[in-house]
């Protein structure tokens, strides 16, 4: 069930339209990651849906109501933002109640309310510190309960492990799936980062250049990208994206035609180049039946995986292979094969996938 349905938002800063219009929704109880790369749009969205920001265009409906000239207060969203906020010569406790307090609300129900946010974040034994004397994952927790303590209709989270280091990061985001799955709330969460948004989502939103490229779980997100932006940006490492003659209904890679259903679906596409993609880990050292040929120009290790980089007639790939045998060195001649059917093709006009369902 839909809980907040934006429709066509625009937002124009100047010249510029910052947004251009987005429709998507957001559902009861979901974790909904809007993603896309600096300056696409995805925090101003997230500040229209707070009430910050006024859209130049469009609607927002919040259980069937029409919010866009409503207050922030009106809409009881709790925004928790990069920075996390605390006020610096205030304790714990009073940063966790200074909302509750500014809007008036009866004191007597203070304590239990407190106790029941401190016991979820385990805070009670930093109550009576301040922002300096905390962590930089113990300021999340608190800018976490200031925001839970209000009670609020919907979560909105703007980038909260990005001051945080690595080993915080994954400390801080478990938290926050840990506390999602207690409370049930529906949650908006911006990030730049794709990999958080793999972890933690539901659904992902992604954004490119203030437009709404694809929504859809993470795994429909990777196996079935909507163009060639949201293949080149979901999936760690990048999909391989090559320029190919097309030709006779298939991309022709090393002068070998690409056969299967890829090629099938399209057909009829009027073009003579076509983008083709495939993911590192589908391409294979293949010595007899391998096709695509190079020599090794970089290797990575990556724990129990090497990320090797070829140089090919057709461009730069990069596949992944087990840290076990004899590894390609830099130099080496490799042959690769795969599958048709873990190929992605792409039209050089729109950028527009050419493939069905796979």
């Amino acid at each position: 069930m839909s809980l907040l349905a934006i429709d066509g938002l625009t937002k124009r800063f100047g010249e510029v339209d910052v947004l251009r219009e987005v429709t998507l929704d957001i559902r009861e109880g979901e974790f909904l990651v809007l993603v896309g790369p600096s300056g696409c749009g995805k925090s101003t969205l997230l500040r229209i849906v707070a009430g910050l920001e006024q859209p130049t265009a469009g609607r927002m409906l919040f259980n069937g109501g029409d919010i866009v000239n409503q207050t922030p207060r009106e809409r009881n969203f709790s925004l928790i933002f990069q920075n996390y906020a605390l006020f610096p010569h205030m304790t714990v406790r009073n940063n966790i109640l200074f909302g509750m307090k500014i809007r008036g609300e009866p004191a007597s129900g203070f304590p239990q309310r407190l106790a029941k946010v401190a016991d979820l974040l385990q805070l009670q034994p930093l109550l009576d510190r301040k922002p300096s004397q905390l962590s930089g994952g113990q300021r999340q927790r608190v800018a976490m309960a200031r925001a839970i303590i209000r009670e609020p209709a919907l979560f909105l989270m703007d980038e909260p492990l990005s001051n945080l280091d690595a080993r915080l990061r994954g400390e801080v985001r478990d938290g926050i799936m840990a506390l999602h799955e207690k409370l049930k709330i529906s949650t908006v969460y911006v990030t730049h980062d794709q990999i958080e948004a793999m972890t933690m989502a539901d659904r992902i939103a992604v954004l490119h250049q203030g437009r709404l490229q694809q929504i859809g779980t993470p795994e429909s997100l990777y196996r079935r990208p909507a163009n060639l932006f949201v293949a080149g940006f979901i999936g760690t490492p990048a999909m391989n994206i090559l320029k190919l003659p097309w030709g006779d209904g298939k991309a022709w890679l090393a002068g070998r035609p690409i056969d299967g259903p890829a090629g099938y679906a399209a057909r009829d596409y009027g073009e003579t180049e076509v983008y083709f993609g495939i993911r590192p880990e589908h391409l294979a050292e293949d010595r007899q039946n391998g096709f695509l040929h190079g020599r090794v120009v970089r290797r990575e290790l990556h724990g129990a995986e090497y990320l090797i980089a070829l140089n090919t007639p057709a461009g730069v790939i990069q596949y992944r292979r087990e840290n076990r045998g004899a590894i390609p060195a830099p130099g080496q001649e490799i042959s690769l094969s795969f599958s048709p059917l873990d190929c992605y093709l792409f039209s050089v006009v729109n950028q527009h996938t050419l493939l069905g369902e796979q």
